[in-house]
This record gives C-alpha cells, sequence and structure tokens, in this order.
C-alpha cells in the first residue's frame, strides 16, 4: 500500500512539475516575443498594410496570413467580428506571410483586388472557398479567378495590376517582416505588439480583451 501511494504520489509531483515547466517556459516565451516586437515596432505594421475597422482604435490586431492556410480561414470570421463588435475599439491590420506554395501569387491577386476597392470581399471570397483551389496544402491561383469574379472583381485589370512593382515590394517587405519578428506560422497575431504565443480561440480573445481593459479602462 505504501508502495503504492509512494508511486502515486511521484506521478503527481511529476504532472505538477510539467505544468509548472509548461507554464514557465510559455511565459519566458511570451516576454522574449514581446521584446522581439517591442524592439521591432516598425515590423508590425507598415504604412501599405491593408486595415480594417476604426483607424483611431487604440487595440490594433496585426495578423500574418496565409491565404492558403486553413487555420486562418477557421479564424478569419471571430477576428472580424472581435472588430466589427468592438464599438470602433479594435481594428485589424493585415500582413503577408505566404508559406504555402503558390501563396505569393494569390496575395498578389489580393493586392490588384485592393486596387479596386475589393481586398475584403475577395480575401473573404478565397479564404471560404479554400477547399476549391488549395489542393494537397499547395495553392493553385490559376484556379482562383472564377471563384472570385462574384465579388464584381474585374478580372482582366485585375491579371495586369498584380504585376505591378508596388505589389512586389509589399511582398517582399511584408516577408522580410515576418522573418524580423520571427513569424514561422499562420495566423501570427499581435495585439497591441503583444504576440499570441499560448495559440487558440480563447486565447485571441483574452489578449483582445484584456488590451481593450488597459487602454480603455473597461
Amino acid at each position: 500500500m505504501n508502495k503504492r501511494m509512494l508511486v502515486v504520489s511521484a506521478g503527481l509531483l511529476a504532472l505538477v512539475v510539467f505544468a509548472f515547466g509548461v507554464f514557465f517556459y510559455t511565459q519566458q516565451q511570451t516576454r522574449q516575443s514581446a521584446q522581439l516586437a517591442q524592439d521591432n515596432r516598425a515590423a508590425l505594421v507598415r504604412p501599405h498594410s491593408p486595415a480594417f475597422g476604426n483607424p483611431g482604435a487604440k487595440v490594433t490586431i496585426v495578423e500574418f496570413i496565409d491565404p492558403a492556410c486553413e487555420t486562418c480561414s477557421v479564424f478569419y470570421p471571430l477576428v472580424k467580428s472581435l472588430v466589427s463588435g468592438s464599438f470602433g475599439q479594435v481594428n485589424l491590420v493585415m500582413r503577408y506571410a505566404p508559406l504555402h506554395k503558390g501563396s505569393d501569387e494569390v496575395v498578389k491577386i489580393l493586392e490588384a483586388a485592393r486596387m479596386q476597392d475589393l481586398y475584403w470581399p475577395v480575401l473573404q471570397a478565397l479564404l471560404m472557398s479554400q477547399d476549391a483551389w488549395v489542393i494537397h496544402h499547395e495553392a493553385k491561383p490559376e484556379m482562383v479567378w472564377g471563384l472570385i469574379q462574384e465579388t464584381g472583381l474585374d478580372v482582366a485589370k485585375a491579371k495586369l495590376d498584380m504585376n505591378h512593382p508596388r505589389v512586389a515590394a509589399t511582398l517582399v517587405q511584408d516577408i522580410a517582416d515576418g522573418k524580423t519578428l520571427k513569424v514561422t506560422k499562420t495566423p501570427g497575431f499581435f495585439v497591441n505588439g503583444m504576440p499570441l504565443v499560448d495559440f487558440g480561440a480563447d486565447q485571441l480573445k483574452a489578449l483582445v480583451a484584456s488590451e481593450v481593459r488597459s487602454v480603455y479602462g473597461k
């Protein structure tokens, strides 16, 4: 009996030690990532970055997105709702991290859509139809056009605009900033410069709520 209790106690102790280890590791990662973002604040938001919501909002969600990323499409409605339901207190800035093969070309299509003031409708159409143009984790840009025509996009113009030097410069800058901030997976979130290290929907909502309370006192 004593031996059994000893084994059980040792097992519980090991679990407690493991839990504390995970907690302190996460805390350390959060501090390191936050310091990295603080030291490179210019890399979070650029003048060219697409934004949604109140420009004067005091809480900004920066999302590094890959349009071919399945998790990005799952999180998109949540992120939009965090902004739409914030009464102007939260806005969203999009950055690109095209980690999937072929995603860089889809990013160019998004930027071409922005030139027609159709960025957000086209982004939503792409994310909602992802299964039709992402095959075995590889983006197929040539399959995108027919799926986004319903947004009113002038496809012929977009095919020209996606090769504009400004589009290429945006892509190069975003990829460089992602590397600076050590964004290695998507979606990658920062809320007022604080990185979401412990990834999850509830964690993102909690981080946004914490920043809203901190800034607005609510």
